[in-house]
């Protein structure tokens, strides 16, 4: 590269980033101009409509829709954030138990229909429990990151106004999906119980760790400059490589094609059943870009 050109990047904090965030971490002709951005899902609208930042973190199903919608961006093979989901669908225990069989005559909510937890769940539910959600009365708060997307038309959408958990525990829904910002509530319990012996035996099945967060640029940025985006990559798996898993820890941040190939074709396969995309994206087509970038 002849000169340094500077990327306008929003990426969470991870211990991953920090060394590439304090300058630690770098690349000939290559700089970053980080925006930080709290919580960094703030970003993905922006990115996703506006293609805001030259590089950013960017949930795995709002990409998935960015595709669908033929949005100038390009996913890399770096996942930021993962975990299993199976805790994730909570109801309140003053109210009665509630077990995934139970869910088809219930009244279930999430902020959003397009929310890739909320994703990540149902297809549990659909694929490894046999109750599709689907068919489950749904209450909504916002739409997807990608404007174009509208939602099933059955859902019941309120404003955000509303608080979901204030909701449940009043006894206007029954479950309620919840993301990172699970609530420690020992009035909860999981629809799913003991959810991490059950997590575990799903990743048995499975191999695959649920993917959340990845990483994606602008295809401006990878036109005109493959070059950066290759030490983008580059630089992502060297803070990777600095900050392994524990040693027996399940790596719920993997990199590279192969690694990250089992959640990706999973949580496609998914939104296409949620009716969130409207064909199967092939694990190729989804990173044809990236591969001619990466090799």
């Amino acid at each position: 590269m002849a000169q340094t050109v500077t990327l306008k990047t929003a990426l969470g904090n991870y211990p991953f980033t920090a060394a590439l965030k304090k300058g630690e971490l770098t690349a000939p002709g290559v700089a970053f101009q980080f925006e930080e951005i709290k919580p960094v899902n703030r970003a993905f609208a922006p990115m996703a409509r506006e293609q805001k930042f030259d590089v950013s973190e960017m949930a795995i199903v709002t990409y998935l829709l960015a595709r669908a919608y033929n949005k100038p961006i390009v996913l890399l093979p770096i996942v930021m954030m993962g975990r299993f989901q199976h805790n994730t669908m909570v109801y309140s225990k003053e109210r009665g138990k509630i077990t995934p069989p139970d869910m088809l005559s219930k009244r279930l909510a999430v902020r959003s229909w397009t929310q890739t937890t909320g994703v990540w769940i149902r297809g549990i539910f659909q694929n490894d429990y046999g109750v599709d959600l689907n068919k489950a009365s749904w209450t909504v708060q916002e739409g997807a990151h990608v404007a174009e997307y509208q939602d099933p038309p059955e859902l019941h959408r309120i404003s955000m106004e509303h608080d979901l958990m204030k909701m449940l525990l009043a006894g206007e829904v029954d479950a309620v999906i919840y993301g990172a910002d699970l609530p420690d509530d020992p009035r909860l319990a999981t629809v799913i119980e003991n959810p991490q012996d059950e997590a575990m035996k799903w990743y048995e099945k499975h191999k695959v760790v649920p993917i959340n967060h990845m990483v994606c640029v602008t295809e401006k940025l990878a036109k005109e400059n493959p070059q950066a985006v290759k030490a983008v990559y580059e630089l992502l798996r060297k803070g990777k490589a600095d900050n392994p898993p524990k040693p027996g820890a399940i790596d719920t941040a993997p990199i590279g094609f192969e690694a990250v190939r089992p959640g990706v074709e999973l949580v496609a396969e998914y939104a296409f059943q949620q009716r969130i995309i409207p064909r199967r994206f092939s694990f190729d087509e989804i990173f044809e870009d990236a591969r001619q970038i990466l090799g």
